[in-house]
């Protein structure tokens, strides 16, 4: 490949609260073997020293790659955070890179190398992962759902497995589609289905991020019924917002009518853990409970429960709690410190 031959890549690396292992992010998007590689660095306004250590893994770079350190003044959350550094890029394809995972020297490289193997068609390709534990041991090798063969009408179906970490986006979803909404975290399906709906998808079968799971990014389990709610409510407005990002991209697309049907059911149940978590007011949740006739009678049970009997429900996950920390560790199952 001439150089000519070459497009302009650009490496999204977005930090937040990773003061820990943001050295090592860095590092890994220094050391990349591709050029040209437009290189964003960007901090979504952490409190910690996430920044301040980025500045020092970048201040004595002097390499091909061109790049640009920033810090957002406000935090914007992943998918406005995401949405403005695509905005920023200069690239072609845009590699995603996260605050607490490596990218292996040889990614964008061989990301590109499978780009223009296709043509530069595919708008997302996905890598395989080598799943790091919070040390940065590698654990295992990690494969993604094979998307060359992925349609709409499957992916309506059921959504494969994938890991937005280790994505590469065409820019052409960004010009197409527009920025993601604010509060929408979970890019990646939102990532894959502008993908399916403008011209698809693709994997490499080949490990090219150390993605660091059960880490920093681990999901701390709630130690009463009050830190349950709100967790609860905080991870379904991120989902409510997915969803309306999924119908505004498919109406943008033309395929409102399909999409909509295939996420009713999702929907629904979004809808009604909002009003029966966000209301505040019990004497509607039983209106509501009977009301939702189209999500599982199973889970209104559960949120009418939390809702209406916190005398019974708070002090059982309060035991719970207790006995998951003296079983294994910490409220996120971490052991204890001798």
């Amino acid at each position: 490949m001439s150089q000519r031959e070459r497009p302009l890549v650009s490496l999204l690396l977005a930090c937040h609260a990773q003061e820990q292992v943001i050295t090592e992010a860095v590092q890994g998007a220094l050391a990349q073997t591709y050029s040209p590689l437009q290189i964003l660095i960007s901090d979504d306004a952490s409190t910690d020293a996430t920044f301040a250590r980025a500045q020092q893994a970048v201040q004595s770079y002097r390499g091909p790659h061109q790049v640009i350190l920033r810090r957002n003044p406000q935090n914007l959350g992943i998918s406005a955070h995401f949405s403005l550094l695509a905005e920023l890029a200069q690239g072609e394809l845009l590699v995603v890179a996260a605050g607490d995972d490596i990218s292996e020297p040889q990614r964008c490289e061989r990301l590109v190398a499978h780009w223009l193997r296709h043509d530069r068609k595919p708008e997302l390709i996905a890598s395989d992962l080598l799943d790091i534990d919070a040390e940065g041991q590698v654990q295992r090798q990690l494969t993604h759902t094979r998307l060359d063969d992925w349609t709409l009408s499957r992916w309506l179906q059921q959504r494969p497995w994938l890991v937005g970490a280790s994505h590469a986006w065409s820019k052409r979803l960004f010009a197409r589609f527009g920025p993601m909404r604010a509060g929408a975290n979970a890019e990646d399906q939102i990532m894959l289905l502008r993908a399916l709906l403008l011209g698809g998808a693709s994997t490499l079968a080949e490990p090219l991020v150390r993605w660091r799971r059960g880490g920093l990014s681990a999901k701390r389990r709630a130690p009463n019924l009050a830190a349950l709610r709100l967790q609860m409510a905080k991870g379904n407005r991120t989902t409510l917002a997915a969803l309306d990002q999924h119908l505004a991209d498919a109406q943008s697309a033309g395929r409102a009518d399909e999409v909509a049907a295939a996420l009713a059911d999702s929907l629904a149940r979004a809808r009604f853990t909002a009003a029966m978590l966000e209301s505040g007011q019990r004497r509607s949740a039983w209106p509501r409970f009977l009301q939702a006739t189209d999500v599982p009678l199973d889970y209104r049970l559960r949120l009418l429960g939390y809702t209406t009997l916190p005398w019974l429900i708070d002090p059982l996950i309060r035991a719970k709690a207790r006995l998951r920390i003296a079983r294994h560790g910490d409220g996120a199952g971490r052991p204890l410190q001798e």
